[in-house]
């Protein structure tokens, strides 16, 4: 059984006891969280309509903060001296799927 869910305007697919990466969540470390599932499959049922979803959850611990890689950016105009350089290093929660519930 596996399930998509959307957090931090993003899509991922997971499974039961898969850690992963997503953006900030702003919880304490071993918090519990709950995502609404975009679509679950499992085997050869698929559900994806909001009706077909409504009280399907996706249950998670938050594990831990990280910080992702350094970008660093910079724009420059010849003949004008002007040169501008900046940066940024986006935080993540890594959690842990700990069970993916259907509604039936």
């Amino acid at each position: 059984m596996y399930a998509v869910i959307k957090t931090g305007g993003k899509q991922e697919r997971v499974s039961e006891g898969q850690r992963l990466r997503v953006e900030l969540l702003g919880q304490p470390e071993g918090a519990e969280v709950s995502f609404t599932p975009v679509m679950l499959v499992d085997g050869e049922t698929v559900l994806v309509t909001p009706d077909e979803l409504s009280g399907s959850t996706v249950t998670a611990k938050v594990l831990g903060e990280e910080a992702g890689k350094k970008i660093r950016a910079g724009t420059y105009k010849s003949k004008s001296n002007q040169r501008k350089r900046w940066g940024h290093r986006q935080h993540y929660s890594t959690v842990e799927i700990l069970s993916i519930s259907a509604s039936t």
